[in-house]
């Protein structure tokens, strides 16, 4: 697969199987989300890998963040089985750096590249990937369990694996709907 064709097919896939990426593989993907956009060579990231019992821990940080909510069973249950739907989840963090000219929000975005980026390299090298994030990115006992500083922000959770079903048809756009000339 060329880039151009990875990018322009790219697709989610939310059901992920074993194995997870290992070895030089996953080190490319690390190396490529290093390789993000980074105004002022900040590196504002910080990769945490789950698989085997990081999974578990992080299913009872997810667990424990809807308990103190005050969420019903469902939730929490569902919560606790999040982490299981892929081998291998990467919590991508924007670890923001004071400086008077990259503000925190440039650091995040750059933080979101990063994710892109190594969701990208792991479909080139044959694995699949979702980012997911959602109300856990924002929750303070998920972050708390993450040892984020004030301005820190996770921007994503990054499951990846093996493909465990047939990727969806890519939606064609019209360009001209979203694109304008000044």
């Amino acid at each position: 697969m060329d880039a151009l064709d990875m990018l322009l097919n790219r697709r989610s896939m939310a059901k992920l199987t074993e194995p997870a990426p290992q070895g030089q593989v996953l080190e490319n993907i690390i190396q490529a989300g290093l390789r993000a956009p980074d105004h002022g060579s900040l590196t504002p990231w910080r990769f945490v890998i789950a698989e085997g019992d990081g999974l578990d821990k992080l299913s009872a940080i997810f667990a424990e963040a809807e308990v103190k909510l005050g969420s019903d069973d469902v939730v929490i249950n569902k919560a606790k089985n999040a982490p299981k739907r892929a081998p291998m989840i990467i919590t991508v963090v924007a670890t923001v750096k004071p400086h008077e000219k990259v503000p925190a929000l440039e650091q995040h975005l750059s933080a979101g590249c990063a994710v892109q980026a190594m969701q990208m390299a792991a479909m080139v090298q044959g694995f699949q990937g979702i980012w997911r994030s959602g109300s856990w990115i924002f929750n303070d006992n998920v972050k708390n369990a993450f040892h984020l500083a004030p301005d820190d922000q996770i921007v994503g959770f990054l499951y990846l694996g093996s493909p465990g079903m047939k990727p969806m048809d890519v939606p064609k756009r019209n360009s001209q709907d979203f694109v304008s000339y000044l």
